[in-house]
């Protein structure tokens, strides 16, 4: 129940266009959050096969797709969701604001962590494609289109290729 009023204050806070705390039930992010909080605790659990089917399920819904291993801290706000992508390794902090189309992937089939570190309060753009094992810093901004395939320091901001 906590997670709920969060979210709903949270998506207030961070969408103008919102008229009634109804509507929060309609957005994707919160939808497809309460789906990954099922996912995930069957991940932890080793159940993997109710684990994907709830986030196969999230993703047919809302068009995002979170990997029910994926670690995400509080306020995860994700506007117009829409093709955003998040692996299965990929860590992130708190208060971390994510844009439609962004991709936090892999570069390779190895088994261990390969997908990126976010740390707290980072913006990412729409369309932004963070790959890799590699961290983004804190309060750091992924520019809109953005192809990020090494660190991102603190405080920093990302546009272009950041290779």
């Amino acid at each position: 129940m906590k997670f709920i009023k969060e979210q709903i204050n949270l998506i207030k806070k961070k969408d103008p266009a919102i008229k009634s705390i109804w509507e929060v039930f309609l957005y994707p992010s919160f939808r497809v959050q309460i789906y990954y909080k099922i996912s995930h605790w069957f991940y932890l659990r080793k159940c993997y096969f109710w684990a994907r089917y709830f986030s196969e399920r999230a993703k047919r819904k809302t068009g995002i797709e979170i990997h029910p291993g994926a670690t995400i801290g509080k306020n995860l706000f994700i506007d117009h969701g829409f093709g955003v992508v998040i692996g299965e390794t990929a860590i992130l902090g708190d208060n971390i604001t994510i844009y439609h189309g962004v991709t936090l992937g892999g570069t390779s089939l190895n088994k261990g962590k390969r997908h990126p570190t976010v740390l707290d309060y980072v913006v990412i753009g729409a369309h932004a494609q963070v790959l890799g094992n590699i961290t983004i810093g804190k309060n750091a901004r992924i520019g809109a289109g953005a192809i990020v395939l090494k660190d991102v320091p603190s405080n920093e901001t990302a546009v272009g290729i950041y290779k």
